[in-house]
């Protein structure tokens, strides 16, 4: 296998984001980044400096827009737009989700929680996973031989990470690999993945609160066979 048959995609997702209510804000326009969510795309920017990235493409919604330009910025590229990035649908988009907080504690709202395994409140796993291959597949034939960024959001990266990985797609949100402003990144050989790996950049970066949750401390990695 030659070097020009190792496509390397970075699977990103943004920064922290502003969001004083603490609404889940899904694909509502506004929502931007926070000052320390700058902080952690500047940082990213600065890790994948050296990299070999000729594209660098982003879910259109500012967070994941706001979050690319740096990346982009640094090695001269264009930022493109891909909506198959976007964050994944959901009926809960504008409210607070708890049970204490009314969204929960409302009727009308139960017929969203039927089936986790869908899930009924939102985007189905699949169509997310479908989705997202697309966008992974566009983004290595765009940097084909060399690296390319994808920033999106936790869930679909999610999602995708566990379809390639042969793992169920219903899952406890608590436990899924996804930090703020962290890397899952698939390497390809020809059209083929062959690893999948993880890392934080900006760990050091993380609020408190969120050590520790959305993702492991440490590097990992996965490879398949032929």
């Amino acid at each position: 296998m030659s070097a020009k048959d190792i496509t390397v995609v970075h699977l990103m997702r943004h920064g922290e984001v502003h969001n004083p209510e603490g609404v889940l804000y899904g694909r509502l326009p506004g929502y931007r980044l926070s000052e320390l969510g700058r902080e952690m795309a500047e940082r990213v920017a600065e890790d994948l400096a050296g990299r070999d990235i000729t594209h660098v493409v982003a879910s259109p919604l500012e967070r994941a827009q706001e979050t690319a330009a740096p990346i982009a910025k640094s090695h001269g590229l264009d930022l493109a737009s891909d909506g198959r990035l976007i964050e994944a649908e959901n009926i809960f988009e504008g409210k607070t989700f708890g049970v204490g907080d009314g969204s929960l504690r409302n009727p009308s709202y139960w017929k969203y929680l039927t089936n986790p395994f869908k899930p009924s409140w939102g985007e189905p796993y699949l169509e997310q996973a479908v989705r997202m291959m697309g966008a992974l597949a566009a983004a290595r034939d765009a940097a084909r031989g060399h690296e390319a960024v994808c920033v999106s959001h936790q869930l679909p990266i999610w999602i995708v990470r566990s379809f390639v990985e042969r793992r169920r797609l219903w899952h406890d949100p608590r436990n899924r690999q996804c930090s703020l402003a962290s890397l899952t990144s698939f390497t390809y050989e020809g059209d083929r993945i062959v690893s999948v790996g993880y890392r934080e950049p900006a760990r050091d970066l993380l609020p408190a609160h969120l050590v520790g949750k959305g993702g492991k401390s440490k590097p990992v990695g996965k490879s398949f066979g032929a």
